[in-house]
């Protein structure tokens, strides 16, 4: 079967004071899930559980990045978490920073292609 991307969504998530560059992260996944009403697995009649998440995660610290607590944020479905460098490091007066994250949710099923 050949893995056929059906769905993808975009978020943003912040930490403002703590400068956590995991809770930013988990930010920006639930925003790009939680503002979007999307039953792409019962269209196609496949379980939730048959779902592939790829989750690209953009923030200037990658290796600060908690894999395994982004991956509990996923309710169904196989998630596979890649972090780059990207997103925003705003420097706060005096000390410190605030943290941007950016996410791109990606959602895939393993689908047979048809003759048509």
């Amino acid at each position: 079967m050949a893995e056929t991307r059906v769905l993808v969504e975009f978020g943003m998530g912040t930490s403002l004071r703590r400068q956590d560059y995991t809770e930013a992260a988990k930010r920006a996944i639930k925003d790009a899930l939680w503002h979007n009403s999307v039953n792409v697995a019962e269209l196609f009649d496949f379980p939730k559980s048959a779902m592939r998440i790829r989750a690209e995660i953009g923030v200037q610290n990658p290796d600060a990045i908690d894999h395994d607590a982004l991956s509990a944020v996923f309710p169904y479905g196989t998630a596979e978490i890649h972090v780059t460098k990207g997103g925003l490091d705003i420097d706060k007066p005096g000390t410190g920073h605030t943290v941007i994250a950016n996410a791109a949710i990606i959602v895939s099923f393993d689908m047979e292609p048809t003759d048509d």
